[in-house]
């Protein structure tokens, strides 16, 4: 059984010595243990910090990809080593690195694929009471998106079953963290979580400045994840919306009209106009959600051709060892 730790990196060379000395070495059920150290276009010492420090691998990426990006990209590179599970942990030491066997335990014993290490939200000494607040909410609405009960959606210290790593797609370049649970869900991919430690912060969040570029790009992120995800409920609730209105202006007019006959030289144009313009949309929005549903669908074909092939790749790496 072979464990791969991957830490993507940009301009880590501070943090990075401390993360990698923190790291596990020997772990029950693990067989070798390997780190990988994804360098997405750091302009430090970043690389040569991680071979000094005894990195097994170092993935340069030429640029700066973006988190996600990173991950992916650490993800394949992981699989082609021959890894059976990988574990994603930060390169600035905020997870415990002693916390991984209890990481990778569910998957050993077979019972998750995804595995997320939860952080003591509420006794968090570094969150205030909005931060605190805004992750739980977070949280409670990633749960209602991806159908799994994961209470920290925000943790990026995850590990992964290989069979997880081949189904993983990411399309998003914010964040991995909410698309793979999206994912896992939708995919039927089981994902348990456990309560994890973490150590005090060494430096300011480099994924947002503040708060309300959090919202926004966590807002955009998981509205992005319902219309990929969930198509036909999307754009169908728009529809539905539309149309209730179309119909509630045209009970009206009916009832003014004809019931109580308030016409009186009235021509009600605006409201006729804006019935139209309800309807049109609903219609329009209706015919949209079975066109992307219809895409959702190849988009899941090709998604599981891509699986296959990373099957079989695997498989014939193995078979040459």
């Amino acid at each position: 059984m072979k464990l791969i730790i991957q830490i993507p990196c940009l301009n880590e060379e501070k943090t990075l010595p401390e993360t990698l000395c923190d790291l596990p070495k020997v772990i029950p059920g693990i067989d070798v243990i390997e780190v990988l150290v994804v360098d997405d276009g750091s302009t430090d010492r970043t690389v040569q910090v991680a071979r000094e420090c005894g990195a097994d691998h170092v993935l340069s990426l030429g640029t700066n990809r973006g988190l996600a990006s990173a991950f992916t990209l650490g993800i394949n590179k992981a699989l082609a080593l021959g890894a059976d599970i990988v574990v994603n942990t930060d390169a600035d030491n905020q997870y415990a690195g002693a916390d991984i066997p209890k990481l990778v335990e569910p998957i050993l014993q077979k019972r998750a694929d995804i595995v997320v290490g939860c952080r003591p939200i509420l006794d968090h000494p570094e969150f205030g009471p909005m931060k605190k607040g805004l992750q739980l909410l977070g949280s409670a609405t990633l749960r209602l998106l991806s159908k799994t009960k994961v209470r920290d959606a925000a943790s990026g210290f995850r590990a992964f079953s290989r069979e997880a790593c081949q189904r993983l797609f990411i399309h998003t370049r914010f964040s991995y963290c909410m698309e793979t649970l999206v994912q896992a869900g939708n995919s039927g991919l089981r994902v348990a979580s456990v309560d994890i430690r973490v150590n005090p912060k060494t430096r300011p969040s480099r994924l947002f400045k503040s708060i309300s570029e959090y919202l926004w790009k966590s807002g955009s992120t998981m509205v992005s994840m319902f219309i990929l995800y969930r198509p036909s409920r999307f754009f169908g609730m728009l529809a539905a919306l539309c149309l209730t209105g179309a119909l509630g202006l045209g009970l009206r007019f009916i009832y003014l009209v004809y019931i109580l006959q308030h016409s009186s030289g009235r021509t009600y144009l605006p409201s006729l106009i804006l019935l139209t313009i309800l309807a049109t949309m609903g219609m329009m929005l209706g015919a949209l959600a079975v066109i992307a549903e219809l895409i959702r669908a190849q988009r899941k074909l090709t998604e599981e051709v891509i699986y296959l092939l990373r099957s079989q790749s695997t498989a014939g790496r193995e078979f040459e060892e």
